[in-house]
């Protein structure tokens, strides 16, 4: 997992430093650098991509906030005017997150109970026990081929009830009356579902799309917000890593396309993340000065 590597990562450079120290007695008596603590895994921390990453999954990928609310300035028409790049084909196909075991033995139906297990069974009407079974996995297989999610194992993973909650919600995403309605435009962020959309009043005029929210630390700030700054290619300086069609509504939060995959058990470090298609419609949707909000926890944040 992501945050597993980042830590090992971490531990290797503390040890790095130890061993740079000259011997002398001031290094001898110098207090040894502790080791950054290791998170607690979640119930998804030993999962992994259930198919090998391609050119076109990158899943490494992390697209964080800036922190602080970037350098506004009004883009020219001809920055405005470039397109942001396509991405690569295959770049968000759902690629569920399975066992290491399921994985490398590349078996035809898993045996594991997934961390969505009994969510999975409700959704489908099965026997709700929380254990996987022989037509527990049966079920799940027929549903992961039907919506194209691989590998079909029946492993009841992240993607495979993302993809439900998605079709949930599809004729009514606010059924719950979470989103407040509102005579104007209002961007809707459902951090428990992972899942935006836009309503004007009672009408859905945008979504309900996917996205991924922020991780534990870095949560996307709860309440209601207002779209300030728009930039079609952004690029975050701080980090290096390409933006495109953000639309920033708190400080460095933004909604923007991230080109990788949005169901990493990871999430991202603030910013809601969506497909390029989803960001580049919500982009002629919302305006300047529209209204945002967010509520709920993503799942493990």
């Amino acid at each position: 997992m992501i945050s597993t590597r980042i830590a090992c990562r971490s531990v290797a450079v503390a040890l790095a430093v130890v061993t740079a120290l000259p011997l002398g007695t001031e290094a001898l008596a110098a207090p040894p650098v502790p080791a950054p603590p290791v998170p607690a895994p979640g119930p998804e921390a030993e999962l992994v991509p259930g198919v090998a990453p391609g050119p076109a999954q990158p899943w490494q990928i992390d697209t964080p906030d800036q922190v602080l609310a970037p350098k506004v300035y009004a883009p020219s028409a001809a920055e405005d005017a470039v397109e942001p790049r396509d991405a690569a084909v295959g770049t968000y196909d759902l690629v569920e997150y399975v066992p290491l075991g399921d994985a490398v033995g590349k078996v035809a139906c898993s045996k594991r109970t997934g961390p969505y297990q009994r969510g999975v069974e409700r959704w489908l009407k099965l026997r709700v026990d929380g254990k996987q079974s022989a037509a527990d996995c049966r079920a799940i297989r027929k549903f992961q081929v039907k919506h194209g999610i691989k590998p079909a194992i029946g492993f009841a993973g992240p993607v495979t009830w993302a993809t439900m909650q998605l079709i949930g919600a599809r004729k009514n995403p606010n059924a719950g009356k979470k989103c407040p309605v509102r005579r104007y435009r209002v961007a809707c962020v459902d951090l428990n579902r992972q899942l935006t959309w836009v309503q004007k009043g009672k009408k859905v005029v945008f979504g309900p799309v996917p996205m991924r929210s922020g991780r534990a630390g870095h949560r996307t700030r709860p309440g209601w917000h207002k779209i300030y700054w728009r930039h079609k290619n952004h690029w975050s300086t701080l980090y290096n890593s390409p933006m495109p069609y953000a639309q920033f509504f708190d400080g460095g939060q933004a909604f923007h396309a991230v080109y990788g995959s949005i169901y990493t058990t990871v999430g991202s470090w603030g910013c809601v993340n969506l497909r390029l298609g989803d960001a580049k419609k919500l982009w002629g949707v919302l305006k300047k000065g529209d209204r945002v909000y967010v509520w709920g926890r993503r799942p493990g944040a």
